[in-house]
């Protein structure tokens, strides 16, 4: 018995310490709360067993009985929601497991406290009082059973599923409740229902010592909790208590020596009001004085985290050059973390890198860090060295640049470099505390980096740039000026063989007209087609060698216009019936009715003419058989409008904005027409720009086009050079 009271004990301070720290280090964590309401139920699950065999009074003792089986409901399910839910995150997705659960525990509870079906009495045995097994016992059997197997096996499933830190805490943790559960299924339930006994249920109860000192270790060793910052604020407040007991305990003292035993109780009175006065007076001062030497002697290396949060965000914004910033933030964060050496190993383009920290930092060489990311991967995830196994890749590589704590900077799902910490100063090692900080400005810092080096890289272009630009001027004036060359080449070649061209072709033009009058005797009708054709041709290679003049004329600043009095209806009509022939030979047909009210107008007949013949003869070119081209002239508001509209090939729509351009075609005209020049148009609109008018174009591929001008009715008669 005095075994069974020792380890009692122990399991009711430990239960509550670790309870009361865990949640006093975070008081808002549901992990936390559900640690402690698990360590607590356990506590009550095992006073409970103890106190129903040990108790003598039998009503008392069913009662216990009843409280320990209901503690047992609870205790499961507050470790399914701290451990599964919480601490693994392995909450299934369908609700129901959920519900069935929690109803089930409740179930359970609710039957076990106000039911006799799970314990119908107690009766004495030699080793104590024992619990008489109820009708329905096999249900709280059964149902505890399967809450058993729910917790192991999404136990296992979330362990399986942690890296290799998070699973060194845990693993002692699932170990300890693994055993705890199995101990109270074998003695509690297997045992009494196979040899109808509870002799050897404490065997399972008191498993609860192995299940508490392996979350204890996971706590120290493996900082499962961060509970340090708790248990000084604890042993001050000890202090605190000590200092008050004796404090009154000399108070009363004094005060008793003072006043006499046999006073009345008035002086009892006043003794108990100073007491408290004074006690209340100096509670605050003591308390905050042991507060600074708890925090001295224990935790010396504290610090506000909003003060640090402040103080690395300042120095992200004071400098945009990369090595200031990584230095800047490296004596930040070192001298708050108390680190012996503190520095970053950050990725630059094409395979370099930068490394910058505290004065006599260690150099992380890129293998290393290659290799580092290969072993790490790209969580993103803090690794404290000594946390690691012995024979882990990744501890020795950290300790042989003794590194206790690297940190990896993600920036779009890539790591782009590290933050490495040495040793801690007081060789406490790195809390929670530190890596949740470190973690809360991670962000930032890759964010800053990734801008500095944005800014390190426009700076190097920067220094570059002038000299690029200095360069390809160079060359860009070089080649304007062989291209500008080239081109009065070509001008001066264009005028000179259009010039020597069209002498020969006005004699062959005339010859042929001379043979077709029968100047050379009669002409047979097949003679005369082919003559015709010729005829035709040369009419057209004249037009085309007049368009070269033209051009060269505009290059050269000769195009002149020489404006006298036309009567442009006439002009029009002469026109189509020089393309009739042609018209007819395509099976086309030109729709043309003369207005009566066209006044006569000052133009330069001839170059007129040109853009007439070009408009009428691209129609003939682009229409499709059997069609009708529509040729119109008239007067509308003080302009003379002249159009020739087609149903051809059209114009595609994203190369309309060209289509005026020098020795431009669209890709439709030169599969239609690939022996054109590209000169009509832009010709065409030179002359009608030059007589103060507008070119009128407008076109839908595929179903035609429409050419034309207008020219002011009001024009002077003068001779101007068109540029």
């Amino acid at each position: 018995m005095p075994t069974q009271v020792v380890i009692l004990v122990v399991i009711n301070l430990v239960s509550i310490m670790l309870s009361f720290w865990v949640v006093k280090s975070d008081k808002k964590n549901m992990q936390n709360i559900s640690f402690a309401l698990m360590a607590l139920a356990i506590m009550l699950w095992v006073d409970f067993s103890f106190a129903g065999s040990s108790i003598g009074d039998v009503v008392y003792s069913e009662i216990f009985y009843k409280l320990n089986l209901a503690s047992v409901s609870f205790a499961l399910l507050a470790f399914y929601y701290f451990f599964v839910v919480y601490f693994l995150k392995q909450r299934d997705k369908h609700i129901i497991l959920d519900r069935f659960i929690l109803l089930s525990s409740l179930l359970v509870i609710y039957i076990s406290i106000f039911t006799n079906g799970f314990n119908n009495g107690v009766v004495q045995k030699p080793w104590g009082m024992e619990a008489v097994q109820g009708d329905i016992i096999y249900v709280y059997n059964i149902l505890a059973m399967i809450l058993s197997l729910v917790v192991i096996y999404f136990g296992i499933k979330g362990y399986m599923s942690l890296n290799n830190k998070d699973r060194r805490g845990a693993k002692y943790l699932f170990i300890g409740v693994l055993i705890f559960i199995l101990a109270n299924v074998a003695f509690n339930i297997i045992v009494p229902s196979l040899f109808k006994t509870s002799e050897y249920q404490h065997l399972g109860d008191f498993s609860a010592v192995i299940f508490l000192g392996l979350t204890a270790y996971a706590i120290v060793r493996h900082r499962l909790f961060d509970i340090k910052l708790a248990i000084v604020r604890s042993v001050a407040y000890i202090f605190v208590l000590v200092s008050l007991a004796c404090l009154y305990l000399d108070i009363v003292f004094i005060i008793s020596g003072i006043f006499d035993r046999e006073l009345a109780s008035p002086g009892q009175i006043a003794t108990g009001v100073v007491t408290s006065l004074i006690l209340a007076f100096v509670f605050q001062p003591l308390k905050q004085f042991f507060d600074k030497v708890t925090n001295k002697i224990f935790y010396k290396d504290n610090y506000n985290t909003d003060d640090f949060f402040t103080r690395v965000n300042e120095s992200l914004t004071t400098t945009t050059d990369l090595r200031n910033l990584l230095e800047q933030i490296s004596h930040e964060i070192g001298n708050t973390l108390k680190s012996e050496q503190t520095f970053f190993y950050i990725n630059t383009d094409q395979d370099h890198h930068v490394s910058a920290g505290t004065q006599h930092h260690r150099q992380l060489p890129k293998a290393d860090a290659d290799k580092l990311g290969e072993l790490c991967g790209k969580s993103g995830d803090i690794v404290i060295a000594s946390m690691l196994e012995p024979e882990d890749e990744v501890r020795r590589l950290l300790l042989s640049h003794r590194i206790e704590l690297i940190l990896p900077l993600v920036e779009s799902n890539k790591i782009i470099g590290y933050l490495c910490l040495g040793d801690h100063r007081s060789n406490s090692g790195y809390t929670n505390r530190d890596v949740k900080a470190l973690n809360a400005v991670s962000d930032e810092i890759a964010i800053a980096i990734q801008n500095a080096l944005a800014v390190q890289e426009i700076r190097e272009f920067n220094s570059t740039l002038q000299q690029r630009i200095e360069n390809a001027t160079k060359e860009l004036r070089a080649s304007n000026s062989i291209l500008r060359q080239l081109d009065k080449t070509k001008d001066e070649f264009v005028g000179m063989a259009s010039h020597q061209l069209r002498t020969p072709l006005t004699s062959v033009k005339g010859y042929i007209s001379m043979v077709l009058e029968g100047d050379a005797g009669k002409v047979s009708d097949m003679q005369r087609k082919f003559l015709e054709e010729a005829f035709m041709s040369s009419e057209r290679m004249v037009r085309l060698i007049d368009d070269f003049l033209n051009v060269s004329r505009i290059q050269n600043g000769k195009f002149i216009i020489d404006k006298h009095e036309v009567d442009l209806s006439k002009v029009v009509e002469q026109e189509i019936d020089s393309l009739s022939p042609s018209a007819k030979m395509r099976n086309l047909k030109f729709v043309y009715k003369p207005a009566t009210d066209v006044p006569t107008i000052n133009i330069d007949e001839g170059k007129i003419r040109q853009v007439i013949m070009n408009f009428a003869d691209n129609a003939l070119y682009y229409s499709h058989d059997n069609t009708e081209i529509a040729i119109n002239l008239s007067v509308e508001d003080g302009d003379i409008v002249f159009t020739v509209k087609d149903t051809g090939i059209g114009v595609p729509i994203s190369e309309q904005a060209q289509l005026f351009s020098k020795f431009y075609r669209a890709s439709n005209a030169r599969k239609q027409r690939p022996d054109g020049t590209g000169v009509g148009l832009y010709l065409a609109k030179k002359v009608i720009d030059a007589h103060g008018g507008k070119v009128i174009f407008f076109s839908i591929e595929g179903k035609g086009s429409m050419f034309g001008f207008r020219i002011p009715i009001d024009q002077k008669v003068e001779s101007t050079t068109a540029s």
